[in-house]
């Protein structure tokens, strides 16, 4: 036997490529599972550098449309206290003009007027009622507030709306000059209530708008996140298909690798037995 042939028994090349080839079949195999399992093709920068910055930055911007869908899902649920406020405000004012309109009538007395004048009053009380139940977590809704909502993930995208102060007091609904039951009394609180109730369609109308620009919105922010959810699945999800036939070739050549391993440890191994 030549010396390289003993420099072969003692260097076994085959071995080596065998190992080096089962080692790589088995980092593609662990590679395999670690997708099918995460679900991912990109666990790690490493798997695909430039799809791992553009995912996160996908997944950063998807994070905040996220919570900025549930911001406008807050404000419409402030809004929508407000407006339920008002509105019952507005049946106690229409109620109340009509008790005003029927005081001011001459053909009522003194005491029938007295009887409206206390009515009148328990209802500007239930405005203030309704005025000091209108809350929504912490804030007061009818005590003067300009709320500023976040509706985006970029620092501009907001939107700000002002509640205005509303009570009895804020809407001139003095009811103590009603002691003098006189009629023209009740006739000037007749155009204090009209103006009350112009105060209030102005201010449910502000409302309304900033409802409406919110809806839009939400329309918006819903389809920006389809869209960027769409297209990180694209770069990042992994293709399940596609992973469960890599993964059956790559089990199969590490059946193929071993055994060729084994086979390539065993030829030294006969060469020495044979030289013994």
């Amino acid at each position: 036997m030549s010396f390289g042939d003993l420099n072969r028994v003692n260097t076994n090349v085959q071995s080596m490529n065998s190992q080096f080839s089962l080692n790589k079949i088995n980092r593609d195999l662990s590679n395999n599972q670690l997708r099918m399992s995460t679900g991912l093709r990109i666990n790690r920068a490493e798997d695909d550098a430039a799809g791992y910055s553009i995912a996160a930055k996908l997944s950063s911007r998807i994070e905040g449309l996220d919570r900025a869908m549930q911001n406008v899902g807050d404000a419409k649920s402030v809004l929508d206290i407000a407006e339920t406020g008002i509105d019952k405000m507005m049946d106690l004012l229409i109620e109340m003009k009509g008790k005003a309109t029927q005081a001011a009538n001459d053909t009522l007395g003194d005491t029938e007027r007295g009887f409206i004048s206390d009515q009148i009053s328990a209802l500007a009380q239930e405005i203030d009622e309704i005025a000091d139940q209108s809350v929504f977590q912490d804030l007061e809704l009818f005590s003067g507030l300009t709320l500023t909502f976040q509706v985006g993930e970029r620092s501009a995208d907001t939107l700000e709306v002002t509640l205005s102060e509303l009570n009895s007091t804020e809407l001139a609904l003095d009811t103590t000059g009603f002691d003098n039951t006189d009629s023209a009394t009740f006739r000037s609180f007749i155009d204090v209530v009209d103006a009350a109730i112009n105060t209030l369609a102005e201010t449910v109308n502000e409302i309304g708008i900033s409802q409406s620009k919110l809806s839009i919105r939400e329309e918006t922010l819903s389809t920006a996140i389809t869209a960027n959810s769409s297209a990180r699945s694209r770069i990042q999800d992994a293709d399940f298909a596609k992973e469960q036939s890599q993964s059956i070739r790559l089990q199969i050549l590490q059946q193929t690798a071993t055994a060729a391993l084994a086979q390539a440890n065993a030829g030294p191994q006969a060469v020495l037995s044979f030289i013994r």
